[in-house]
């Protein structure tokens, strides 16, 4: 198309809806303007949700949307409405669950037809252009479609209205409530070991999701117990991940999924939230195991968003990498031929790393079979040994190798960036890194960590109008436009707060992460059912809803980002430990409440409910050490190597106790034990609103019952911590 045709979406902000101005699709961008055209003309909708990293998105692009003849059938018969899946959520889910009941499909790219209202009553995900796959081709879709809708609207209309009700039953979770009981961790726990991969690692078969929140649960489930089946299946997990080619052996990182059951050959494109998840799952597993390799992956996961997915000029974690450079590729840009190989190494080099990466004349890749993708087939020392060689060298020759792969694949065509960055899923990344810095002693990630909230809290939050669901586009050609907070970004952006108070002692983050927790329930909580809705009422902003987006949802399930609803109610509990205020805890209990007779049964999709169960029943733990010596490092080191979901770190200085530094629960207690310590360097452990006596050994630190108890102790202590909080709450 001439710039002079260029379509509607050249006035888009996302990147995705941007990369199809050039389409002969007349699209639109979701918006009255489109239903109005639809109902005016009665006309059906086309509706189409992907994403800029979707490599089936781009396919259908290439073969479909780019096609003159589709595009005449599209322009004459529809209106057609593109949406990009990461900046409107709210849409996206529902017509997921809409296009799952009519044809048990779902993903993207999302092809659903509706009535010029909006309401769905046809669809699929991708539609070949001919008929293969036990697919029709699009083009017999659109017609026959088109025909129906004005041949047999009564049941057109019929049908969407089934669909309405289905998806308004989807997330009611009518007769699901009942009495929570932290019993429900156990329930999920128990579906994670049905499902484990003993083999392979991971849960389920092909294709595998890492589930990173089902990893941490497990996690902290061993660390309380010392169950060594739970350990079995962490490690086991992340092992087999991280040394498979779902994993980027050359720059780090994790792609989103894997297509087999080993890890090997993943779907490409790489996520922010993917990583940070992981991030925090390869760090914790280091702080439970001891680990050096998790660690090492933690590193290299950093190292990987550092280079790709950070604005280190203003802060702020981009949203994704493509997983294509072209619409004719499938992840060529991360794989190898040999002769690729071959091309960059010396002949002792390509020997080794075709060994260690298992690269050979076949590869993986379907689409091109010479394609190798890199995984650790071999140990470094079963390649020395078949090579014959020392394993230092081995490892010399492999670290050479590794650079010069890299810095050849830096020169090929680089697949696409969205830059955008998200509230929700940035705060995600900056917990992350606030948690790795703590843990490796990363200073400049927890710098950036705290750099990229400032400009969230700075761009994207204001006290009346909320929290916006963009802080900033990928593209700076595209004007800014507001999309409104939903559940993810603002449970997300206070437990950000809440993580970055922890790192800094820095009261305005407490300060944020309660009025940003505060705004949420105001606008989003349900205060007759409980639970969170994942938007505000359209009719409190004065806005009629258009299509099924009146249509009210409380999601619970991880998929694929942690549960809004579970991410609430640890945001609830924490703030409850800080404040003492019941009205946190209520409301959390209110929430989980929600989906306490049926969490077992969501499985690993509730493991985010199970983490938020676990914060719920068991006493927060903050251990505060005071003092700006060698032993104030030493003790607080000691106290950030214990790994422990529902515990905490805060380090003062020794000037720094004092009750206007401090959240409420601590204001009482804390500059009491700092007077009378004279001075000297600290450790406070306090829990349930109380607070043992100061530690001033590190080895005494580390022998506490609090930190034994982590390492896998009694479950005798935590059941007389209950105890303790229990009374407190009565008296």
């Amino acid at each position: 198309m001439t710039t002079q045709t260029l379509n509607s979406l050249a006035k888009a902000c996302s990147a995705y809806l941007r990369s199809a101005m050039h389409q002969p699709i007349q699209w639109n961008e979701w918006g009255e303007e489109a239903f109005a055209t639809a109902q005016r003309e009665n006309r059906p909708i086309l509706l189409d949700i992907g994403a800029v990293w979707c490599h089936w998105c781009h396919v259908m692009d290439r073969e479909s949307y780019d096609d003159p003849e589709v595009a005449k059938i599209v322009n004459e018969r529809f209106v057609a409405v593109k949406v990009d899946r990461d900046e409107r959520p709210d849409i996206d889910s529902r017509y997921q669950v809409a296009v799952s009941a009519i044809s048990g499909q779902g993903g993207w790219p999302l092809t659903a037809f509706l009535t010029p209202g909006g309401k769905p009553f046809y669809g699929g995900t991708y539609f070949p252009p001919q008929d293969s796959y036990g697919r029709p081709s699009f083009k017999r879709v659109l017609l026959s479609i088109a025909d129906a809708y004005h041949q047999k609207n009564g049941e057109v209309v019929d049908q969407a209205n089934m669909v309405e009700a289905a998806i308004s039953r989807a997330e009611s979770f009518a007769g699901s409530s009942g009495e929570f009981s932290p019993k429900a961790i156990d329930g999920i726990v128990e579906a994670a070991l049905k499902m484990f991969d003993g083999q392979n690692g991971g849960f389920g078969n092909a294709p595998k999701f890492p589930h990173p929140a089902m990893l941490d649960l497990l996690m902290e489930q061993y660390a309380r117990s010392g169950d060594e089946q739970l350990r079995e299946v962490f490690v086991t997990t992340l092992e087999k991940m991280a040394r498979g080619g779902v994993y980027d052996q050359l720059a780090g990182g994790f792609h989103r999924y894997s297509v087999d059951e080993r890890w090997i050959v993943p779907h490409f494109e790489k996520m922010c939230y993917d990583n940070s998840e992981l991030l925090k799952n390869y760090v914790h597993a280091y702080q439970v195991t001891g680990s050096e390799f998790f660690a090492s992956v933690a590193r290299d996961i950093v190292r990987w968003m550092d280079e790709w997915l950070s604005d280190l000029e203003r802060g702020g974690f981009y949203a994704s990498q493509d997983a294509d450079y072209s619409m004719n590729d499938d992840g060529d840009y991360f794989t190898w031929t040999r002769a690729e190989m071959q091309a960059v190494l010396s002949e002792a080099e390509a020997a080794v790393a075709g060994l260690y990466y298992d690269v050979n004349e076949v590869g993986e890749m379907h689409h091109n079979s010479a394609k190798n993708v890199l995984y650790l087939r071999a140990s470094v020392e079963e390649v020395a040994k078949r090579m014959g060689l020392a394993v230092e060298g081995t490892r010399a020759l492999l670290d050479s190798a590794k650079k010069k792969m890299y810095a050849a694949r830096l020169r090929r065509p680089t697949p696409y960036v969205d830059k955008t960055v998200y509230a929700g899923w940035n705060s995600l990344c900056v917990s992350a890194y606030l948690q790795a810095a703590k843990v490796l002693q990363l200073d400049s990630a927890r710098r950036f960590a705290l750099r990229s909230l400032d400009r969230t809290l700075a761009e994207a939050w204001h006290a009346e109008r909320g929290l916006q669901h963009v802080v900033a586009y990928s593209d700076p050609a595209a004007e800014w436009r507001a999309v409104p907070g939903l559940l993810d970004d603002y449970a997300f952006t206070a437990l950000a707060c809440l993580d970055a108070y922890e790192a800094t002692a820095d009261l305005s983050y407490f300060s944020f992460a309660q009025r940003i927790t505060d705004k949420m329930l105001d606008r989003m909580f349900d205060s007759v059912s409980g639970g969170f809705f994942d938007t505000a009422d359209p009719a409190d902003q004065g806005q009629k809803p258009m299509g099924v987006l009146g249509t009210r949802r409380k999601p619970f399930q991880d998929s694929p980002t942690p549960a809004g609803n579970s991410v609430a109610a640890i945001a609830l509990c924490r703030l409850y430990a800080y404040t003492g205020d019941p009205g946190y805890r209520q409301k959390a209990e209110q929430t989980l409440e929600l989906l306490a007779g049926l969490a077992g049964k969501f499985g690993i999709f509730a493991a985010t409910y199970g983490i938020a169960a676990a914060h719920l029943s068991q006493p927060h733990t903050q251990t505060v050490i005071m003092g700006d010596d060698d032993v104030a490092e030493q003790l607080h080191a000691i106290a950030t190597s214990f790994f422990g979901l529902t515990k905490s770190v805060l380090k003062l200085p020794a000037s720094g106790a004092f009750p206007q530094n401090l959240p409420p629960g601590l204001a009482e207690t804390i500059p009491v034990l700092a007077g009378i310590t004279k001075g000297k360097s600290v450790a406070v452990i306090c829990a349930g609103f109380s607070c043992r006596p100061p530690i001033f050994d590190p080895e005494q630190l580390k022998q506490s019952p609090d930190y034994s108890l982590l390492k896998g102790g009694s479950r005798k202590i935590l059941a007389e911590e209950q105890t303790k909080n229990n009374q407190t709450k009565k008296g």
